[in-house]
């Protein structure tokens, strides 16, 4: 079984619950935008074009989606207001998959072949909710039965090694620490030789969530990943960037900082259950052309969920 297959794609329940506020204010918006009419038009269209950007889909994927709906208008004439959120949602679906900004099934990784740990380096500012994605991300791994070995490498602040030490005390597993000011490089060398040494799956490295300026944070990140690299070959395999979507467009806005700055290959999009501006969601998925991995649309260790493209706008769809 892969390291990812743990993960449901059946609580589809959480994942309408989290994004009801999102649903909400997207539906509300659409139904006085249509008020009185009976087929899209151009008024329609326009109201449409405002109100996905409103709901933080982005300009770029705005324009583009309002693009196939009117090619849509075009082709079939008369396209009635009532057919509205079945076009508007088929089209957000074929937007994604042509942009592969996620291949379902595509997410589950085998331990590498040498019998190597996986390496996860976690990366994003503070307060998106970095640590508590790596606590459940440590939750889940080990409910499916893999040992897992933290680092806390984000020694610029106190507090950060001091909530990663208490999410391993709460899901029980090991964290590699030197306190804070530690040279993080030190860190994630001494946890990858630990959890090499003890033949764990998993390794979850986290990093600092802010320096000085973007030079600083490059120079740090290609420091951490050299000296990674150094004990295990190919580590980290997978750089995962947190964004708390209830940030809106500052998501997408970080999303190229770091982009800029490291190898990003996969994304977390959490806090999603407590704003209406889930469409953030979608934008990111079409632009950065990195796949978002997770979606946090809870509090309880099991609302970390894999993201479904599929699943994800069908739920947003769903009254």
């Amino acid at each position: 079984m892969g390291l990812f297959d743990f993960f449901s794609r059946s609580s589809k329940d959480n994942l309408d619950q989290g994004l009801e506020k999102t649903k909400q204010s997207f539906f509300s918006k659409i139904a006085r935008a249509i008020i009185g009419k009976s087929k899209v038009d151009d008024e329609v269209l326009d109201n449409l074009e405002e109100i996905l950007i409103s709901s933080d889909v982005g300009v770029e994927t705005t324009l583009k989606i309002i693009e196939r709906i009117q090619a849509r208008v075009s082709r079939d004439k008369v396209l009635g207001t009532d057919e509205l959120n079945q076009v508007l949602r088929d089209e957000i679906i074929f937007l994604l998959e042509e942009n592969n900004s996620n291949q379902n099934g595509n997410l589950e990784f085998n331990k590498p072949a040498d019998g190597n740990p996986y390496v996860i380096m976690v990366v994003g500012v503070n307060g998106v909710g970095k640590t508590t994605t790596i606590g459940k991300l440590a939750h889940q791994f080990k409910k499916s039965g893999k040992s897992v070995v933290l680092g806390a490498a984000d020694t610029f602040r106190a507090a950060a090694v001091d909530q990663l030490i208490i999410w391993s005390e709460r899901v029980g597993v090991p964290i590699v620490q030197q306190g804070m000011n530690a040279d993080p490089a030190s860190v994630a060398f001494d946890t990858l030789q630990s959890a090499k040494a003890s033949n764990a799956d998993v390794v979850i490295i986290d990093t600092a969530g802010r320096l000085h300026n973007k030079v600083n944070l490059m120079n740090e990140l290609s420091k951490i990943k050299r000296v990674m690299e150094k004990v295990i070959p190919g580590a980290p395999h997978e750089i995962l960037l947190v964004l708390d979507g209830s940030t809106g467009q500052n998501a997408f806005e970080q999303a190229k900082q770091f982009a800029q700055a490291t190898d990003i290959n996969a994304l977390a999009v959490t806090k999603l259950d407590g704003t209406a501006k889930g469409g953030v969601v979608i934008g990111i998925s079409d632009q950065m052309k990195i796949p978002v991995k997770y979606i946090g649309v809870g509090e309880k260790m099991e609302d970390l969920q894999l993201f479904d493209r599929k699943l994800f706008v069908e739920s947003l769809f769903t009254d």
